[in-house]
């Protein structure tokens, strides 16, 4: 019993960490067909996660927080949506990436763009936006609420 105790408060604490560092998909095809079947949003960061002063900000004070990994875990399916400069990324990374700014009309990063479970875009937000997990969130469920 004691063995299962320790095991069970581990596996709460791995738990809790691990929230915060949300699982980001990068192929929104995936991503999509996994919204649909758990019946959540998807959220697309579009990003340039080695050099976008904002874009690593908000980052820091929204997205790496336990409070917005735990949202996420219930509510979103990520996908990254990244323009390294530094970074590796494969050619079709690359190019799927592009086609994804084109479809979406991102002109600056960051932009994060909402989508229904079928795929609609029931919002977004361009640029920085102060107010860390917790108005990113009340931002997230105000889209939720008219899809």
């Amino acid at each position: 019993m004691k063995k299962l105790t320790l095991g069970l408060i581990a596996g709460l604490a791995l738990l809790r960490f691990g929230v915060a560092a949300a699982d980001w998909q990068t192929d929104l095809p995936t991503a999509q067909a996994q919204a649909k079947t758990e019946n959540k949003m998807v959220l697309l960061d579009f990003t340039g996660s080695d050099w976008c002063g904002w874009c690593i900000k908000f980052k820091k004070e929204a997205l790496d927080t336990p409070e917005f990994g735990e949202y996420a875990a219930k509510n979103l399916v990520l996908v990254e949506v990244d323009f390294p400069r530094k970074k590796e990324q494969s050619a079709d990374q690359k190019k799927a990436n592009k086609a994804l700014g084109s479809k979406y009309h991102v002109d600056g990063y960051p932009t994060f763009v909402v989508l229904s479970k079928d795929g609609k875009e029931i919002g977004r937000q361009e640029g920085y936006a102060p107010g860390g997990a917790t108005a990113f969130i009340a931002k997230l469920e105000k889209f939720k609420a008219k899809n």
